[in-house]
């Protein structure tokens, strides 16, 4: 009981609290804000303070790739013994600079001299943080990372879970919201981020990354660039949902005139991706959202190709895939449900969480108990 107060104190003396998930595209931040909040700080931590959560809830964009995704705040979340709300930032690591210098701007040191970071960027942006605000990155693996914010929102977050039925026909396929905690293990986790990394779980605390691919969301992003000229990831998704890939792709009925039922290949499957574009004039009749959609397509069939696979190979059931690939991206998501479902006769199912991306944020968050715990420096009075 003492020591579970020693952690409350200590806690509530460093709130509000934020947890960094940097990673190779995205920067992705989850802000708590303690419900009814009174610190007594001096003039200038309190400007700091008022400044920075008047920033953060006064706006929804944040220059030109910043945004609060204000569809998944949640309210009144327990986290060290303080309710409060959390909220949830995302901006392109390409302006992780310019980042520092606001948060240097807000007073932002005043409030933490320690961040608890998580992703690729937190090594590599390190130093930084260190000169520009004078803050230490406090550094946890990604992937354990990943794990506890998804256990963590999914037992916070009313129908976080869900999946895609009437598979047959995408186009009328709706979400419908799936309980996780009745006996989720093991399950396999897919994180679509940049590249893609695959997660058997066996309970909350064992688990182990087996397999991954280097095609994943910066891949679509990086050849869409080239191939269409669009600049952002919502831009190439909009383009893909508006285009034909079957003008782009070489279908099983373009080599066997239909179905290949032998393999029980349907007529409308992808033989080869791009395997049209071999001929010029094919080329000269495709629009830059074909070339969009059929690189949309190619990215989701590797990855749920992959995903299967690691299922059949460790007798998994459910797939749970995450990552800001899948933000707002539901050609992708239908794909992918379909795919499970289809190539293993309805006996996998695929999984998605309304939260997306933000998982690695939340574990770097929740690791600032433990950090806490151990934290000699700090001085309690009774």
């Amino acid at each position: 009981m003492k020591e579970n107060i020693l952690i409350i104190v200590v806690f509530l003396a460093r709130l509000p609290c934020f947890g960094l998930d940097i990673g190779g595209s995205l920067v992705k931040l989850v802000y708590f804000e303690p419900c009814n909040l009174q610190i007594n700080r001096n003039g200038q931590d309190k400007v700091g303070l008022e400044a920075i959560q008047d920033f953060i809830k006064s706006n929804v964009n944040y220059g030109e790739t910043g945004a609060r995704d204000e569809r998944l705040a949640m309210e009144n979340v327990v986290l060290g013994g303080r309710k409060g709300h959390l909220h949830f930032i995302r901006f392109s690591t390409d302006v992780v600079g310019k980042f520092l210098l606001l948060a240097e701007e807000l007073n932002a040191s005043v409030l933490n001299d320690k961040v608890c970071a998580t992703g690729g960027g937190a090594f590599k942006f390190e130093k930084d943080f260190k000169e520009i605000l004078g803050v230490q990155l406090v550094k946890y693996d990604e992937l354990e990372c990943i794990i506890h914010g998804i256990h963590f929102i999914n037992s916070s977050c009313v129908n976080e879970c869900y999946y895609w039925n009437n598979l047959h026909c995408l186009e009328k396929s709706e979400k419908v919201p799936y309980n996780f905690d009745l006996n989720p293990y093991p399950y396999i986790v897919v994180n679509i981020g940049s590249g893609v990394s695959i997660l058997f779980v066996e309970s909350a605390e064992k688990f182990s990354r087996i397999s991954g691919t280097s095609l994943g969301g910066g891949t679509f992003l990086g050849l869409c660039c080239l191939l269409t000229g669009c600049s952002s990831f919502d831009e190439a998704l909009s383009m893909a949902e508006e285009g034909d890939s079957t003008k782009v792709d070489k279908l099983v009925r373009d080599i066997y005139g239909g179905d290949y039922s032998k393999f029980g290949l349907q007529g409308d499957t992808v033989a080869s991706s791009f395997g049209k574009m071999c001929c010029e004039q094919n080329r000269s009749a495709v629009s830059k959202n074909d070339l969009a959609r059929a690189m949309l397509i190619t990215i989701t069939n590797n990855i749920g190709s992959i995903a299967r696979m690691c299922a059949v190979n460790h007798k998994v059931e459910c797939v749970v895939f995450v990552g800001n690939f899948l933000r707002c991206n539901t050609i992708a998501m239908k794909l992918l449900a379909y795919a499970m479902d289809y190539w293993s006769k309805g006996t996998m199912k695929a999984l998605f969480l309304t939260h997306e991306g933000y998982f690695g944020a939340v574990g770097a968050l929740l690791e600032l108990k433990t950090r806490m715990k151990s934290d000699k420096d700090c001085q309690i009075t009774t």
